[in-house]
């Protein structure tokens, strides 16, 4: 493990502390590593980076970063390993947490800029909301990539932030955008560190929300957030994020009620009847839909399942149905913010 940036004696107490993790990520720290140098905020900052096994040239930019930002008083350590592969994102972010020192956390993402800003607005409402993820509103560089997702992100109600956790595009404020403070973090954490493939903020946002934190967003673009095809959130498979969404439904939902309709008899209402546990499934009482169709048929027929007699549970129109439902349909219309192209799951 590599470290260095320590100061030989104590300096003044950090507030903030900038959370970088680095691996291969030349192309982008120029500019990331410059918002961090022109931010405004008044207090004592530090940027903590792990660099985890870059083959790049993204160290020798850390290094000539170290000393602009060390003269402008932001205190600059940096941890890393070089074995040939990558840990991963949420060992990364937990490493640089471990050899930092604020009192609250700034997560940042190496291909993103921060607005100048951004720390000093984020601590403002991590004050006021202590055991909160607080995140923002984004600007996407390309501008045309992902718009709906990017509408979403920007256009959620400060009361959706909570009724949106179980819809497919994960959490309501986007990691690259997370600050907390020190001492929530490490209630609610830390990162699993699975590495490539598990979606390490999903898991800690879910967590979160267990154990009573709020979401919070400042209403203000304070990050340019990048789409490119080497974005780890590419690793993440649908069917993993579908697996964690249904668990954490039937632990957060499905146990206050007695029975319940699935809304849509079509190919997700049945993925997700398959996908529950057997307990879950007992209380599914019908599916409905709007497809006359798929009424018609009366029943849905599990063939898979091991009971006999296979249940047959009823498919009726939306009107002979009784709540309460889990919704389980595609985010329409065009003009909404929410429509992306992905499955909703919700509960009402």
């Amino acid at each position: 493990m590599l470290h260095s940036g320590v100061p030989a004696t104590p300096g003044p107490r950090v507030i903030v502390s900038i959370i970088l993790p680095v691996h291969n990520a030349e192309q982008w720290l120029d500019e990331c590593l410059q918002s961090v140098l022109q931010q405004d905020f008044e207090g004592t900052m530090e940027l903590s980076i792990f660099n985890d096994a870059s083959k790049d040239k993204s160290m020798t930019i850390i290094e000539k970063w170290k000393v602009k930002l060390e003269g402008s008083g932001i205190l600059v350590v940096i941890g890393g390993h070089d074995s040939p592969s990558p840990r991963g994102v949420g060992y990364s972010k937990n490493q640089a947490i471990a050899q930092s020192s604020g009192s609250y956390l700034c997560f940042l993402d190496s291909d993103d800029v921060m607005m100048p800003q951004r720390v000093r607005l984020q601590h403002e409402a991590a004050v006021q909301h202590p055991t909160s993820i607080i995140g923002c509103q984004v600007r996407r560089d390309p501008p045309n990539s992902t718009e709906r997702y990017t509408r979403w992100i920007n256009q959620l109600a400060s009361n959706q932030l909570l009724t949106q956790v179980f819809t497919s595009h994960g959490p309501t404020v986007i990691m690259p955008t997370w600050f907390c403070s020190r001492a929530w973090f490490s209630h609610v954490g830390p990162f699993d560190e699975g590495g490539q493939g598990v979606p390490e903020d999903l898991l800690f946002f879910y967590e979160n929300l267990r154990k009573g934190g709020g979401i919070f967003r400042v209403d203000h673009s304070l990050l340019l957030y990048r789409y490119h095809l080497h974005a780890a959130t590419h690793s993440v498979l649908e069917t993993t994020i579908w697996t964690h969404r249904v668990h954490f439904l039937e632990e957060q939902a499905l146990p206050r009620w007695a029975s319940f309709t699935i809304w849509n008899a079509g190919k997700q209402g049945r993925r997700l009847y398959r996908s529950l546990t057997a307990a879950s499934q007992h209380k599914v009482v019908a599916f409905c839909d709007v497809d006359e169709n798929k009424i018609r048929k009366g029943f849905y027929c599990y063939e898979d399942t091991q009971e006999r007699p296979k249940p047959r549970i009823p498919i009726l129109h939306f009107r002979a149905a009784q709540p309460p439902f889990v919704i389980c349909v595609k985010l329409k219309p065009p003009a909404s913010p929410q429509q992306t192209g992905q499955q909703s799951l919700s509960h009402t």
